[in-house]
């Protein structure tokens, strides 16, 4: 699924540059066909939805402080204790 995942989600915008958006067609029978297409569906689709509602990136600027604050694991800084 995630090998050929960006040929599954240019179903949603390669039409838009001109190219095939259909290229996802070419593994129709492998047995993850059906997820990848689903898994697009769910996840990708509303990405390329310009009247999809979303928070205003200020929204996010805390989580992403917090996520940003201090490296969880560098070789820089030394191995912590569980």
């Amino acid at each position: 699924m995630v090998l050929n995942h960006g040929i599954f989600q240019s179903y949603y915008f390669f039409h838009l540059i001109g190219k095939d958006h259909d290229l996802h067609e070419q593994f129709r029978g492998d047995p993850n066909f059906e997820r990848t297409v689903e898994f697009c569906a769910k996840y990708d689709a509303p990405a390329f939805d310009p009247e999809y509602p979303t928070k205003p990136l200020e929204f996010f600027e805390p989580m992403l402080r917090r996520a940003f604050a201090e490296p969880k694991r560098s070789m820089y800084t030394p191995a912590r204790s569980a």
